[in-house]
């Protein structure tokens, strides 16, 4: 058996700190000062030291230097006598961890040495060396859970631990404003929320504006759509701090960006935006090209697949057709010409009347009327019902703290609420009051829907290839069918068609005020479209 004491022995220290300890006397250089005196009271030569920086002894991985230490002593166990530490807590602060690392070197017969604290190989100090051992990670678990009471606390003051969303900084553990970017994404928010931009949209804005993570960053960062989305759900904005680990939100101390108002009118469009599939998935095929402004809108009459088009070369000449890619013959092929005549033709055929269109302007500033008056008495109701439910939440917070719920009860309730919250907002918002401008809609009728072919000549000429696709799309959302030189009966969205068929009833001309003539109302008829 070897015997550490005796002179010439070789041993390796062990030195570890981690980042927090630095500060309290534990420096590497402190501990290998103290480590060498132990050696050379014990006549003992070092050999090699292992330095490890800024890492827990909460566990083995991730502690390179430990690793290595054990792989060489296992290497070099007839020739290392012992280790030598500061204090065994450098070992590690779990007492489980500890008795596998002594063990490992037991059986290498290499005996841990603390150069402040009495070990050995007798009963006693194998005991003591335990007792020790437990005490690190009792010390350990006591840091951590005081250091979690800290957390949660913190928390509930309605401060932040982690990093801040963009829009604000860190200063003397308080988030504040970021003078850089606070404005630029509060004007997000206010484009989101008028329900005209798109997620892409405002993320091309964002990142035309350069902004950058913090008043710490130097690099722009670019955002994307899902970052994006991520940043226009986050409640951090109208001054709430929400927690997953613990399942609830508080008012934070930080300064809100936006209202809760405008807060959930944005979820409103994010969540309850309804885009033209049928147009999207055109915009995404192929490019644009303004010689074949109806190409993916029409239909092949055989397969069902979309036309394209294309330039034949004559003898003297190059002539424009739309073609279908998978059918042959002339059944599938039509000139641009013949095609822009018979759809300027199918236009004028279903455009409605003069009298039809003043007629379905009349119904709408009626409804119109009838929903304003409605909105303006649930906002008026919405204050109330809000107060009630703020209370009805912070009732359920202390209950949860308390015990008195548990968490899943908690999340359970806590969600009801908060749909209801996000109710009541979208219903409170003034944003939906000015959102829908009766007098732009009832215009857009008047001047694109009266006369339907000169609505698309126009376009055409202004190769506005995506008015051209809003147009058709709204009107006929499955396409138009061409076959045997005509187009096909065409599928006409219910929109369009409530609008061109009424049947007569009464409705008032007129504004809110002043007098009033009863008119026919429009009344939408059954009237197949097939």
């Amino acid at each position: 058996t070897k015997t550490p004491q005796t002179k010439g022995g070789k041993a390796v220290i062990y030195l570890r700190v981690s980042t927090e300890e630095q500060v309290d006397n534990y420096s590497l250089d402190t501990q290998k000062d103290i480590c060498t005196k132990e050696a050379q009271k014990r006549g003992l030569n070092i050999v090699k030291e292992f330095r490890e920086e800024g890492r827990s002894a909460k566990t083995i991985t991730g502690r390179p230097a430990l690793i290595e230490l054990l792989e060489f002593c296992r290497k070099f166990k007839r020739e290392i006598d012992a280790v030598i530490v500061y204090r065994l807590d450098r070992i590690s602060r779990q007492t489980s961890d500890y008795l596998v690392i002594r063990k490992k070197l037991a059986e290498c017969e290499i005996q841990l040495i603390s150069a402040t604290e009495p070990t050995g190989d007798s009963p006693t100090e194998k005991f003591i060396e335990t007792m020790l051992a437990g005490f690190a990670q009792m010390d350990n678990d006591v840091r951590s859970e005081r250091s979690k009471n800290g957390m949660r606390a913190r928390f509930l003051s309605g401060l932040t631990s982690g990093h801040v969303p963009l829009g604000y900084t860190t200063k003397d553990g308080y988030a504040t404003k970021d003078p850089e970017s606070f404005e630029i994404v509060r004007s997000g928010w206010k484009l989101m929320a008028t329900g005209t931009k798109t997620l892409q949209e405002v993320a091309d804005y964002f990142n035309k504006q350069g902004l950058r993570g913090g008043s710490g960053h130097k690099k722009p960062i670019v955002l994307r759509n899902q970052a994006l989305s991520r940043l226009f759900h986050n409640k951090f904005y109208i001054g709430k701090i929400v927690s997953k680990k613990y399942g609830i939100e508080v008012d934070g101390q930080h300064p809100p960006m936006i209202t809760e108002e405008m807060f959930y009118q944005v979820q409103a469009v994010i969540d309850g935006r309804n885009t033209c599939l049928a147009i999207k998935s055109r915009e995404r095929l192929g490019q644009d090209n303004p010689d074949f402004p109806l190409r993916r809108i029409l239909k092949c009459g055989q397969c069902g697949t979309s036309f394209t088009g294309g330039w034949s070369k004559g003898r003297s000449n190059r002539f424009a057709y739309y073609f279908c890619l998978h059918c042959r013959g002339s059944a599938s092929r039509v000139s641009v010409p013949n095609m822009q005549s018979t759809v300027i033709n199918y236009l004028d055929s279903i455009s409605p009347s003069d009298e039809t269109v003043n007629t379905f302007n009349a119904l709408l500033r009626r409804k119109y009327i009838e929903r304003l008056t409605s909105l303006r008495k649930r906002r008026d109701e919405a204050d109330s019902e809000l107060k009630n439910l703020y209370e009805l939440r912070q009732k359920l917070i202390e209950k949860n703290l308390a015990g008195i719920y548990s968490d899943d009860v908690f999340k359970e309730q806590n969600k009801i609420i908060e749909n209801k919250v996000k109710m009541v907002q979208t219903a409170n918002s003034n944003g939906i009051l000015e959102k829908y401008n009766i007098e732009a809609v009832t215009n857009f009728i008047d001047s694109k829907l009266k006369c339907l072919s000169k609505t698309y000549i126009e376009s055409n000429e202004q190769q506005d290839l995506q008015q051209i696709r809003m147009l058709f799309g709204s009107i006929f959302p499955s396409g138009m069918v061409w076959r045997q030189n005509s187009l096909l009966n065409t599928n006409i969205s219910e929109f369009y068609s409530a609008i061109t068929c009424f049947k007569n009833a009464q409705i008032t001309f007129g504004g809110p005020e002043g007098a009033r003539t009863p008119e026919t109302s429009c009344m939408p008829c059954k009237r197949s479209t097939n």
